[in-house]
């Protein structure tokens, strides 16, 4: 046996050893799931990286549900069909959640959904966040069938699509109809963590507003109302917002690049106007405001728009619409099901574990509003995903499999 696991559990040396031999049937998968564009927005190929994921599951001999959000409009892309899986292992009233999301955020080049291997790395869209947490998720429910391992419980591995624009498809869908988290007493999700676990999120409100004017040519502009510089006067507003709210911090650890400051970001997307000589009867832009888990989601959101409700009465006509929205949600480290999480990793990595707040938002906050302990622990790096350049390392796939595996164990053994 290989000496980096000399001195584990008898267990957790099975697990390992019963892994390690399939690193070559882990990369075809992968790089199958990666080869389908299963691009959001606007949640396209949904159903083909399903069927693959479903193929799979059924082919392993997992009890698997499907779920199939609906369409309502077949005109709107945003309601188009989703597939959400429930896949399960083992027996018994108490059940833990694997979760994954098979979406991935669009490509910078279509190249990318065509995987390539160098050595232990798999390069394409996805590979890191987090079609690799997938497989590290099934392969761990595999390996714990495959060594003989009895659970007094269920392992539920929850595959769901539109995480990557707050759920609706997926997550949220399932929660509404209580099919998330059913006799759950916990759930690990498979993001690229780089490493450290995630036991909390920021929340999000991104908001897109539109400022109305009335075009005129440049030499009667006079005639014209210029949307642009309506636009700068709820801009100046929304900076006054923005001053105020980026003075809070929250107290969870955070990583060492990362603010403790609440954030609200202008303009990461903007645009207006026809032509240089030409007033602009339209400018448009974004918000993004994210969430410290200390603050509340509602009362923020209303802050936002009463802002823009009093721009209206000062006589400045716009409208806006919201792109996403998701709660903030966070979980304490002492939790058994973080302790078991922690070490889980230490029995596997070596390393000793921080417990860090992700900077963005994570479907731990579905679990967690049910009242669930819930985690995140992933074989990615967070600074590749979504990248031109994204991959994931084998070897971290399979050691999270493991990892998933040996939490399992402990928190459903009795």
């Amino acid at each position: 046996m290989d000496s980096q696991f000399l001195g584990r559990s008898p267990i957790a040396e099975r697990l390992l050893e019963w892994l390690e031999p399939r690193e070559n049937e882990m990369a075809a998968l992968l790089s199958e799931l990666v080869s389908v564009p299963s691009e959001n927005p606007p949640g396209r190929n949904y159903q083909a990286c399903a069927t693959v994921l479903e193929r799979k599951l059924r082919d392993a001999d997992l009890t698997c549900e499907k779920h199939l959000f609906h369409a309502l409009s077949p005109t709107d892309a945003s309601s188009q069909p989703a597939t959400s899986l429930i896949a399960s292992f083992g027996s018994g009233k108490q059940v833990l959640y694997f979760h994954g999301h098979y979406d991935v955020v669009p490509a910078q080049s279509q190249e990318q959904f065509q995987p390539s291997r160098k050595e232990h790395f798999i390069f394409g869209r996805g590979s890191c966040d987090m079609k690799g947490g997938i497989v590290s998720m099934l392969y761990g429910m595999l390996a714990l069938r495959e060594c003989g391992v009895e659970l007094h419980g269920r392992i539920a591995l929850t595959l769901v699509p539109d995480e990557e624009t707050g759920g609706a498809r997926g997550s949220a869908w399932l929660a509404e109809k209580g099919l998330l988290g059913r006799d759950g007493i916990g759930m690990l999700l498979a993001e690229p963590t780089s490493g450290v676990i995630w036991n909390a999120n920021r929340g999000a409100i991104t908001l897109r507003i539109n400022v109305l004017g009335k075009s005129a040519h440049v030499g009667l502009q006079h005639r014209g109302e210029n949307a642009f510089e309506q636009m700068a006067r709820v801009v100046e507003r929304l900076q006054e917002l923005k001053r105020e709210v980026e003075q809070r911090q929250t107290v969870y650890s955070i990583g060492p690049e990362q603010t403790r400051d609440s954030i609200l970001m202008l303009g990461g997307e903007s645009g207006g106007g026809t032509n240089f000589n030409v007033v602009p009867e339209q400018c448009w832009f974004t918000v993004d405001r994210r969430i410290n888990p200390e603050e509340n989601l509602d009362a923020e959101k209303d802050r936002l728009i009463k802002l823009l409700e009093q721009c209206r009465r000062d006589g400045i006509r716009l409208n806006w619409e919201v792109l996403q929205e998701g709660r903030s949600a966070a979980c304490s480290a002492e939790e058994q099901l973080g302790r078991a999480l922690a070490q889980s990793v230490t029995a596997v990595t070596r390393e000793r574990l921080q417990f860090e707040m992700c900077p963005g938002l994570l479907e731990i906050r579905f679990y967690a509003a049910a009242g669930m302990p819930a985690y995140a622990y992933g074989p990615g790096l967070l600074s590749v995903a979504h990248g031109p350049n994204e991959y994931v390392d084998l070897r971290k796939v399979r050691d999270c499999a493991a990892i998933y595996a040996l939490t399992a164990i402990e928190m459903l053994k009795e």
